[in-house]
């Protein structure tokens, strides 16, 4: 099982949601996907809707924050593959693993594939 780096949990944790989430915007709009499919990504797997999502911005919450914070979904466990170099289901650290979901969802909307898929409906 590869670990990730040094000081990666720290760096991370660190991070504000507010500086990240232009970022996802701007990948998936590039895509040709809304920002109300991220968002609803965004919610099925931490919970927070558009207005919760708006004050977490506003109020600059780290990443650390923002997962301990959030309602995990409870099939996220079904969130599978490689993102960053690293397959996530293998990931122990569990502020590292729950950003790469994020990740991964935010990618897998941005290469196009199907809500159902991406929100693991009947899985």
């Amino acid at each position: 099982m590869k670990k990730p780096p040094p000081g990666t949990e720290e760096r991370i944790a660190k991070m504000t949601f507010a500086s990240i989430y232009p970022l996802y915007v701007a990948k998936v709009e590039k895509k040709g996907r809304t920002k109300d499919e991220l968002h609803e990504v965004i919610e099925w797997l931490t919970g927070y809707n558009e207005e919760k999502l708006k004050s977490l911005i506003e109020d600059e919450v780290t990443f650390a924050t923002f997962f301990e914070e959030c309602k995990l979904n409870p099939n996220a466990h079904l969130i599978k593959g490689v993102i960053c170099g690293y397959r996530v289901e293998e990931l122990e650290n569990p502020l590292i693993r729950k950003s790469r979901y994020l990740d991964k969802l935010v990618d897998e909307l941005a290469k196009g594939r199907k809500m159902e898929k991406i929100l693991r409906v009947g899985e």
